[in-house]
């Protein structure tokens, strides 16, 4: 197979029998691990930027029960798609783990250039997007985000090559959000549609396996916000677009300690027409949540967590990072999604496949006080 299946990612799970029972989840269609690695590194042009590489964080990952990835095109200017590429090459040709093994998940959306960083981003675009007809320069927002269907097929099938795969098993819009404020809502929801459309192609072709929306904060803002994105109307898009059967099955968005609002803010109207918090709207409409920033870009450790977090999380014994991902993992998410390029990093947060989930109460005593570190 050129994808993950329900059979392989089964059969991945079963190598890891001594974890607890709910460290992995089942949507209907995938076992997902209730961690997952994720390769975003921030402040792109510093310069160890262009020496880390992702590999052996992956491989370790791979290895430790983890079998979920997340990326995105423009991240590192590519070559977060080419180590991960590169690794699971590495094991698969080494006999270490088949590709219906493992979930693979990338973005599209933001202009990734390439590496090394061009010494005129400007041209990159004009050379690479505008002259090759993937969009105008109207259709580009503030010089790096753009939703053009040409572009996206462009950017799928460049995210392909990277990874050295046949299929992406999630294929994410990638902060959309990024383009309000500069179009209005009509055409925003319509580069939405189009976008879908695209979409069910790749499915067709099958370049994709499944499609979804990785937004920071669209999801999560009051509905008068300029930013916002509303749930019910993407759906109804995807069911436009895609009958009963599209394949608008996923929403990445941040759930971290001191931005829980996917689990506690209603701000979501359902079909009900009443509000609710982003992932009981999910749920509703059959989508995976995935959890990202579970360590809010590490600003949640700018001071030691109280000992009663531990406490709460069944993690007293183990570290405050371990806390934090136990809080991710905990509240309805598929995955939570850390970012890690340390190996040793990796076997640290793999220790919460011995522990049991958090449970709703002590999820819940811990949002009432205050969200709080």
């Amino acid at each position: 197979m050129s994808y993950a299946t329900k059979e392989g990612t089964f059969r991945y799970l079963k190598k890891f029998g001594a974890y607890s029972k709910d460290f992995y989840r089942f949507n209907g269609e995938l076992f997902f691990p209730s961690l997952g690695i994720g390769t975003y590194k921030a402040e792109p042009y510093k310069e160890e930027n262009y020496i880390i590489n992702y590999g052996e964080a992956i491989k370790t990952a791979l290895r430790n029960g983890i079998h979920f990835i997340d990326t995105a095109i423009n991240y590192r200017y590519q070559m977060s798609e080419r180590e991960i590429g590169e690794a699971l090459s590495e094991m698969m040709d080494a006999g270490e783990i088949k590709r219906e093994e493992v979930i693979i998940a990338s973005k599209a959306g933001f202009i990734p250039l390439d590496f090394p960083f061009p010494e005129n981003p400007y041209g990159w675009i004009q050379e690479n997007m505008i002259a090759k007809g993937l969009s105008t320069k109207e259709e580009i927002v503030i010089d790096q985000h753009c939703m053009t269907p040409a572009y996206l097929r462009w950017s799928c099938e460049q995210s392909l090559k990277n990874l050295s795969l046949e299929t992406i098993d999630i294929f994410f819009l990638h902060n959309p959000e990024t383009q309000l404020g500069y179009i209005d809502a009509e055409m925003f929801y319509s580069r939405i549609e189009a976008a879908f459309v695209l979409f069910e192609e790749l499915r067709g072709e099958g370049k994709i396996v499944a499609y979804g929306i990785a937004s920071w904060n669209g999801f999560l803002y009051e509905e008068d916000h300029t930013e916002y994105i509303s749930l019910v109307k993407v759906v109804e898009i995807a069911r436009r677009v895609g009958g009963e059967n599209h394949g608008f099955k996923y929403l990445q968005s941040p759930f971290n300690m001191a931005k829980p609002h996917a689990y506690g803010y209603a701000n979501q109207r359902s079909e009900d027409g009443r509000y609710y918090p982003l992932m009981n709207v999910c749920s509703q409409f059959g989508l995976s949540f995935l959890g990202s920033s579970p360590f809010l870009q590490k600003n949640l450790f700018k001071r030691a967590f109280a000992p009663k977090i531990g406490e709460l999380m069944n993690t007293s014994e183990l570290s405050d990072v371990a806390s934090a991902l136990q809080f991710a993992r905990s509240a309805g998410a598929i995955t939570a999604i850390f970012g890690a390029v340390d190996p040793a990093h990796v076997v640290d947060n793999a220790i919460l496949g011995y522990v049991p989930n958090a449970s709703t109460q002590a999820m819940d005593t811990l949002m009432r006080d205050s969200y709080a570190v």
